[in-house]
């Protein structure tokens, strides 16, 4: 939905602009340069769909939780859940990686075996809260030395967030494989250029990971 936004925004705005340009209809003329709104106002869309929205004072009024950025995530498998043999029974560090627009979310929780990306990731808040959850489905693929006894599964997640900046966070998660448990967030920071679990484990200080 966000891609099918922000592409048809630039491609309007885009074309409406080189079809002022070829009628010789220039911006720098003051008297054409009304004509240009509607492209501005196109481009505006995809400004205020990545960036703008939580911008200082902006973000006051969009009132939706700012998560980008990459946090360490203890996962506390709950007693009855089905864990194979020799699988881990927790408390697990992992690091899940948020990448956030306005109308979009994307979630990759990588832990020492596995990596899960989300799909149909939603922020919902009651008005006037300073509560939001975030939902997501996932798919959890292992490496493949792992898949003896970890296979590939599916799962969903739903994140508590309070504030406009949130630095920690709670939540829960099930899965196909008819385990569940609590998840415990805090913050490292906004990159989400951590392309392994290794990689986020040497940027956290407190990395003792498991």
């Amino acid at each position: 939905m966000a891609n099918t936004i922000r592409i048809g925004a630039t491609i309007a705005a885009t074309l409406y602009t080189v079809v002022l340009l070829v009628l010789g209809l220039y911006p720098s003329e003051f008297r054409y340069l009304f004509a240009y709104i509607p492209a501005l106002v196109g481009y505006g869309v995809i400004v205020f769909d990545k960036w703008a929205w939580h911008w200082p004072v902006i973000h006051r009024f969009t009132g939706r939780p700012w998560a980008t950025g990459t946090w360490r995530v203890i996962l506390r498998p709950s007693a009855d859940s089905h864990i194979p043999e020799g699988g881990n029974r927790g408390p697990i560090t992992t690091y899940m990686t948020i990448e956030q627009t306005f109308w979009s979310l994307h979630a990759t929780l990588r832990t020492r075996e596995s990596t899960s990306r989300s799909s149909n990731g939603t922020i919902g808040a009651p008005e006037n809260s300073g509560t939001a959850e975030i939902g997501f489905l996932y798919d959890n693929t292992p490496r493949v030395e792992h898949q003896h006894r970890s296979p590939r599964h599916e799962g969903a997640c739903r994140i508590t967030v309070t504030g406009l900046k949130p630095m920690v966070a709670t939540g829960y998660y099930y899965t196909s494989r008819f385990t569940a448990g609590d998840m415990d967030f805090t913050l490292l920071n906004r990159s989400t250029e951590y392309g392994t679990f290794a990689e986020a484990k040497a940027a956290d200080p407190d990395g003792a990971a498991d």
